[in-house]
């Protein structure tokens, strides 16, 4: 490949990352792009942002059985799910960042403000939502940096790198539904059931904003040099566990602890071409009201996740892969938000059987990689992913197709294979192109009985989005 074309997409992303602040002192690790400024260099305030526009069409098949006509969410296009097709400005997003030069270069800030249709401003239909507000002090940078405020848990590569340069129109189901995290109604609220299309009743029950992978704490973090070429990274953090509402409803924390180990081979910048290695844990309670009777009546239930993986850049190719584990408070769909518990009575009245359970578990991992066409702005991807929910239950916990627990939670498996086609204009445009085969079973069920009624129609997604940085 040219060395004009190599230059013009580490620029084209480094851009995208930080807004078009100089990146030639800057570490190419998310750690220290979402976390430092580079000292000396960097603005006072620097206004940067960027807009995604996309149109997504849902080709799956309504219900059948006593469901016949009638879809689920997995077949909608979000935020809004009252479509199988639509446009949308899905992401803009306006921010500034910057030092505290010359008055003290070691104090860095980072503000950003989301104004697209996304789980963040919708539901509640919010005009715009603050997604980061942070402080970073680096006067130890040799030993730790400290950084407070609102901003990115570190975590899984794929949620956790600047979302301007993902690669993909949308998050695998595991990441999705995992570790975005959707935060509980305050008060029980019941399941939504399957719908016509338009919906007379929204299929998205949640009343707060997702968590955005984000919350509001404290982190201690660095990268340090142990060699030439290598680089290791560590995260501390301790945070609300309430995602991006700035209210704590309860006195539990979430710590996550994060730590990479990275080859460098050349560039700089987020783009930079190396071969990182991860790992990574997050654990806290969530408070959930989850009994039907009319009485505020929480109870806590422990969340965990955690995860492993490498992904390796070096120019034509790129090549990725995650594992991701889950314990407890297991997201159920956006028309469940009280995690599909059933209320006193229906089922187990001890709720022994669903997302919020201790021993609720799910299990999700990707590969996915991409091929830079030599002399071209072309670009060629591919992923493959599977996630399976609840996936540490057996068919006979919940008793066969006919038993009392026909409408408890089952296990159910995510399947996607995703070929994208990307078109760089320049180095501040892009045009991305997804086609998505998506399958979803409930396979402790036979095929069109119970659940799979509706989820043996899940089908194919198209989408296209244009990404523009400024």
């Amino acid at each position: 490949m040219k060395a004009t074309f190599k230059r013009t997409m580490l620029a084209a992303s480094c851009a995208a990352a930080l807004g078009g602040i100089n990146t030639t002192v800057q570490a190419a690790d998310w750690l220290a792009l979402q976390g430092t400024e580079p000292q000396g260099t960097a603005a006072r305030a620097k206004v940067w942002g960027f807009i995604q526009a996309q149109y997504q069409d849902d080709t799956s098949d309504p219900g059948t059985g006593p469901n016949a006509g009638l879809y689920v969410p997995p077949k909608l296009i979000g935020p809004d799910l009252d479509t199988q097709s639509a446009f949308n400005i899905n992401r803009a997003r306006v921010g500034v960042r910057g030092t505290g030069m010359p008055i003290d270069p070691n104090v860095n800030y980072f503000f950003l403000v989301e104004f697209g249709n996304n789980a963040i401003t919708n539901p509640g239909s919010s005009f715009a939502k603050v997604t980061d507000a942070s402080i970073t002090l680096n006067h130890l940078k040799d030993f730790v940096r400290a950084r407070a405020g609102q901003f990115k848990i570190p975590m899984a590569e794929e949620i956790y790198q600047g979302i301007a340069l993902f690669d993909y129109v949308n998050f695998t189901a595991g990441t999705n539904q995992l570790l975005l995290e959707r935060i509980p109604n305050r008060t029980y609220t019941g399941n939504v059931p399957a719908q016509p299309l338009p919906p007379g009743t929204s299929l998205n029950a949640y009343n707060q904003s997702v968590a955005a992978a984000r919350g509001i704490g404290l982190q201690l973090f660095n990268t340090v040099h142990v060699a030439p070429t290598w680089e290791v990274g560590y995260s501390f953090m301790v945070d609300n566990g309430n995602g991006i509402n700035t209210s704590d409803n309860d006195d539990n924390k979430d710590i996550h602890l994060y730590l990479n180990a990275t080859k460098v081979f050349s560039g700089r910048g987020p783009r930079r071409q190396d071969w990182k290695t991860f790992a990574w844990y997050t654990k806290g309670d969530r408070t959930i009201d989850g009994t039907n009777d009319s009485i505020h009546n929480p109870q806590e239930y422990e969340r965990k996740r955690y995860g492993v993986g490498t992904k390796y850049y070096q120019l034509p190719f790129r090549v990725s892969a995650e594992w991701i584990k889950a314990e407890g408070v297991i997201f159920q769909g956006p028309d469940k938000p009280s995690f599909g518990l059933l209320g006193p009575g229906v089922g187990n009245p001890n709720h022994s059987f669903n997302g919020l359970n201790p021993d609720a578990e799910a299990t999700s991992w990707y590969i996915e990689g991409g091929y830079y066409i030599p002399n071209t702005k072309w670009e060629i991807d591919l992923r493959y992913a599977k996630f399976n929910r609840m996936d540490n239950q057996s068919p006979v916990s919940f008793g066969p197709p006919a038993g009392p627990h026909q409408n408890v939670t089952p296990e159910v498996e995510f399947t996607e294979l995703t070929l994208g086609v990307q078109y760089h204009f320049n180095r501040k445009t892009r045009l991305t192109l997804n086609l998505s085969k998506n399958e979803a079973e409930a396979v402790t069920y036979a095929a069109g009985a119970a659940p799979n009624s509706n989820l043996d129609g899940v089908d194919n997604r198209y989408a296209i989005q244009l990404t523009h940085i400024f």
